[in-house]
């Protein structure tokens, strides 16, 4: 092989909701791409992190938590994932082993095809748990799955990257780079936007209402100097959830919206005109024909 010769490949990062995905797409690329929050089910688009390795691109798959569905949406977000990984040159699969019980990760794997990608299994969180019981689930784990290599990690701490990195690049396959040297995601500024403003929703609300919205950003206006005017709606299946986004005149919106605003000026380095909306969308989730226009893509 040409030591020049260029590399490219895709590669689905693929575990159970919070097993730290987005985290370790994060500290892959070196910049944040995708949303991180404490909640399950965080991720529900298909996100691309690109990273250029000297001679290779690598393009990273975040793909939404596997888990038994029991609901449309569920089995909607699954479909992506599973349908990620099926698209991809090689898998992750990566495990929290701070987990007490990870018999789940038996079944996670049942859920994959019978037919998929080469896979290598990556045990995150490795700083939370002893050197004895690492190597214990190292073993049970590579017993019951057919794994092309271990690795432990800690993605938080940016520990234990190099090592997937240097495998990877050595293991996708000869080709042109698909995307510009200089691109590190696939999501477009408004794409981003409502992805930003749905982690600050994610993150001040509890229990189950985050998975009844989503966001939506539907006008975008550039000024000569460099700021962005923004409208977003938050969209909720029911009228009682709106006083919750609200909060007590209107605070609770308010504090998300300065969050949101914060963060994407940080990201792009420009002023931004945030106004969020909130809107009621009756049993949406139920409704996978009302997906595509209330921005919650599915690649399936």
């Amino acid at each position: 092989m040409n030591q020049n010769s260029k590399r490219c490949g895709f590669v689905a990062i693929i575990g159970a909701p919070n097993a730290g995905k987005s985290t370790l797409l994060n500290a892959l690329i070196g910049t944040k791409v995708s949303i991180v929050t404490h909640k399950a089910q965080t991720t529900r688009r298909r996100i691309l992190g690109i990273l250029p390795v000297e001679q290779t691109q690598i393009i990273f798959v975040d793909t939404p938590g596997l888990f038994s569905p029991q609901k449309v949406f569920e089995k909607n977000m699954v479909d992506s994932a599973i349908s990620g990984l099926l698209d991809a040159d090689i898998g992750l699969l990566l495990v929290d082993v701070s987990k007490k019980n990870l018999d789940h990760v038996t079944k996670l794997l049942e859920l994959l095809p019978k037919q998929h990608p080469p896979l290598a299994l990556i045990l995150n969180k490795i700083d939370l748990v002893e050197k004895p019981r690492l190597l214990s689930i190292s073993e049970k784990l590579n017993a019951r799955g057919n794994f092309e290599q271990t690795f432990m990690i800690s993605a938080l701490k940016n520990s234990g990257l190099s090592a997937i990195l240097s495998f990877l690049s050595e293991r996708v396959p000869e080709g042109p780079w698909h995307f510009p040297e200089d691109q590190l995601t696939n999501l477009t500024d408004r794409q981003h936007a409502s992805e930003v403003v749905r982690e600050k929703l994610f993150l001040a609300l509890h229990d189950e209402l985050p998975y009844g919205l989503t966001v939506a950003t539907e006008n975008w206006e550039a000024f000569k100097d460099g700021s962005v005017k923004l409208s977003l709606t938050i969209y909720v299946e029911r009228e009682q959830h709106k006083p919750i986004i609200l909060g007590k005149n209107g605070s609770k919106i308010k504090h998300i919206g300065k969050q949101a605003r914060v963060e994407l000026e940080h990201l792009w380095g420009h002023p931004v005109h945030l106004f969020l909306n909130v809107k009621v969308k009756e049993q949406w989730t139920k409704r996978p024909e009302l997906y595509s226009s209330l921005g919650v893509e599915m690649d399936n």
